[in-house]
């Protein structure tokens, strides 16, 4: 498994992280001890990055992969987050940073966290969360609880804007960096490669859009964006390439992302993924994909306070032409 350093920090990760979500039921109710297999299954094959929050499954996520690690602890970096505790439940006091470590560090049963980042920052005031919430983590990290601090969330102009003024060690975005958005790299990654920030992607499959399956009913996406992604998944069926192998194989070619995200919640699903590095994309796929999904790249739902937002309505020109 190859790994790659963290932007400035000690921290050498996978290229493929362990999405924690899945163990918190996320998506639906897993097999605990399925999943407790899955974990020790992905560290044997070298996966060593495992992210998690309080958010995912209320605390459950985060109590299954303290289970599930076993006495593996050293084997493995953990990162878990703080401030958003719910659907709309949040906090970026610098009270409830310095609190949340310890609960997280319980169910976790480890005395620190490898990163701690502070959840989704464009649900809240980003004056707190530049004066309150980074300052609060940074004494976390004094305390000895977290060896790095990092932000996360949709909306990279909030997340550049806190990144300028309250210095973190890396940025976790979502959904904006796959085979329907790139804007990642427009906004986000020549920053962060001239600071020294290290670069963390999720959601490869843009919310699972690129899968046979397609998009769950509960996906903000416009519609759209879930057709060409169908449309894409045909395409790439019949080139005999699986959209989520050619998907996640587009992101693990990053050249300054350090490690992609996959949530995962079985062996099987370690395994499948895990196939990918047998796997190269072909140039002239690509190149087709990039055509059809032209009309709707980079186009991003609203998530979190209207000032934050990086677009106003992501559809407004196409429903304009």
């Amino acid at each position: 498994m190859q790994r790659k350093r963290l932007g400035q920090t000690d921290l050498e990760v996978s290229v493929l992280g362990f999405g924690a979500a899945p163990l918190g039921d996320e998506y639906g109710v897993i097999d605990e001890g399925e999943a407790e297999h899955a974990v020790q299954f992905a560290i044997d094959c070298g996966i060593n990055f495992f992210d998690t929050a309080p958010y995912y499954g209320r605390t459950l996520s985060e109590e299954r992969l303290g289970k599930a690690l076993g006495g593996r602890r050293q084997e493995v970096l953990i990162a878990t987050k703080c401030s958003r505790y719910g659907l709309n439940d949040f906090d970026f006091s610098a009270k409830r940073v310095e609190e949340s470590i310890d609960e997280s560090l319980r169910r976790l049963r480890t005395d620190h966290v490898d990163l701690y980042q502070i959840h989704d920052i464009e649900f809240g005031d980003l004056r707190q969360v530049i004066e309150e919430a980074v300052p609060a983590a940074r004494k976390v990290q004094q305390a000895g609880k977290a060896r790095c601090i990092g932000i996360t969330g949709l909306q990279l102009k909030a997340l550049r804007r806190v990144a300028e003024a309250a210095p973190v060690d890396s940025i976790l975005s979502y959904a904006r960096y796959n085979l329907l958005a790139r804007d990642l790299d427009d906004l986000m990654t020549p920053f962060a490669k001239e600071r020294g920030i290290g670069l963390i992607n999720a959601s490869p499959l843009h919310l699972r859009i690129l899968t046979p399956k397609g998009a769950p009913e509960w996906h903000p996406a416009a519609p759209e964006v879930k057709e060409i992604g169908r449309k894409v998944v045909e395409l790439c069926e019949a080139r005999g390439k699986p959209a989520p192998k050619a998907a996640l194989r587009f992101c693990l070619d990053h050249p300054y992302i350090s490690t992609t995200l996959v949530g995962l919640a079985t062996v099987e699903q370690v395994r499948q993924n895990l196939e990918i590095f047998d796997e190269t994309n072909d140039p002239e796929l690509l190149a087709e994909i990039e055509d059809l999904a032209e009309p709707v790249l980079h186009h991003i739902w609203p998530s979190g306070h209207p000032e934050n937002q990086d677009y106003p309505d992501p559809m407004e020109g196409k429903r304009k032409e």
